[in-house]
């Protein structure tokens, strides 16, 4: 077996659990290398104590998981079969009463957990979520290796948007011409909609981009991140088009000071919770802590939001190999909105910030 397979199922004879069903597209990639959108078909990978896993999913792409590298059993199933029956007759062959199942609580809906109660009766359910959430902190340096390139193309990204900025442009005219250039580069998706907004409309910290024109005096914030070989990277910048008021700047200078005081706070040993407050409190200390409405950032990998989540109360230490986003903000309504993000990676004595494009305030003349 693959040793994440193995770190699986030694789990699951600790908990004494018979079986895991893997469900989810993410989970399923970390396990398998296999990356799929199987949409409503059913996917996933059940492993055990002992005995061989396997995976299941749409006859279309068996071949794709093949060349993956899954080298264990594959049943596919057309959309004429009922795969959870296909589903028990494999997991019966291989073990004969199941008492304990774990499963992706978080990502099975009723319909299908119905399907799985139906199918084994007399199992009691446990989820999986915080093993596999644990199994994926750490990267190593293969998923590294993925996400700095996909760091560096997020940069590109960002400095793309930038040189597109013309007074009378949209919203939309930026973001088109960015993917464009991505695409030209072969990134084939984005890690979640990009974002570009201007203005007021920087100051809903998950605007929706339109038609807003791009206007002398306004800041512009950049949020965006692409995938590469199934790892995300996830950036914000934001910048004056044109000169700002003298608020406008102060509002960016406290998000950008708060930033590097959180950035200089990470290292292993130290609490999400501190990272996030030496943040937060250089921006309450400046009169915006209300205007500052998230958490600090969010773990990054596979899905661009991840464990773990860097909260002010979140007592979980930092390892080396942790990867997430540190992105303050501080949005005022009618004023500006202002975020500053980087994807970093703690270090054995620090931090190694992935994303590199500058950060003192670029004004765009």
């Amino acid at each position: 077996m693959n040793e994440r397979i193995e770190k699986l199922s030694q789990w699951m004879k600790e908990k004494e659990v018979d079986v895991c069903l893997v469900t989810s597209p993410e989970n399923v990639f970390y396990l398998s290398g296999f990356l799929s959108d199987p949409h409503e078909r059913l996917l996933g990978i059940a492993v055990f104590q002992e005995a061989e896993p396997f995976l299941i999913c749409p006859a279309m792409e068996k071949n794709e998981a093949k060349n993956a590298g899954w080298n264990y059993e594959i049943i596919s199933h057309s959309d004429t079969d009922r795969p959870w029956e296909l589903v028990k007759a494999a997991i019966s062959s291989r073990i004969s009463s199941i008492h304990t199942a774990s499963i992706e609580k978080e990502h099975l809906n009723v319909e299908r957990y119905e399907s799985m109660l139906n199918l084994f009766p007399d199992a009691s359910f446990v989820p999986a979520e915080e093993k596999l959430r644990l199994l994926r902190l750490k990267k190593n340096e293969h998923e590294l290796a993925t996400i700095r390139k996909a760091c560096a193309l997020a940069d590109f990204a960002v400095q793309t948007g930038i040189e597109e900025l013309k007074e009378g442009k949209t919203e939309l005219d930026i973001i088109a011409a960015i993917e464009f250039e991505l695409k030209k580069k072969g990134v084939t998706a984005m890690s979640f909609s990009t974002m570009v907004l201007t203005g007021k409309n920087a100051a809903s910290p998950h605007g929706n981009p339109g038609l807003t024109k791009i206007a002398k005096g306004d800041l512009v914030l950049f949020d965006l991140g692409v995938i590469v070989d199934g790892y995300c990277s996830d950036i914000t910048r934001t910048v004056a088009f044109g000169q700002v008021s003298g608020k406008q700047t102060e509002i960016y200078e406290t998000v950008l000071r708060g930033q590097l005081e959180a950035l200089k706070a990470i290292k292993p040993g130290t609490a999400c919770s501190q990272v996030d407050l030496a943040a937060r409190n250089v921006i309450a200390e400046a009169g915006y802590g209300e205007y500052f409405p998230h958490r600090l950032g969010h773990g990054l990998g596979i899905s661009v939001h991840e464990y773990p989540s860097i909260t002010e109360t979140s007592p979980l230490l930092l390892e080396e190999g942790m990867v997430f986003t540190v992105e303050p903000g501080i949005y005022v309504p009618g004023i500006a909105g202002v975020r500053i993000e980087d994807d970093v990676m703690v270090t054995a004595d620090g931090v190694e910030i992935l994303t590199k494009h500058p950060k003192d305030l670029l004004i765009i003349e």
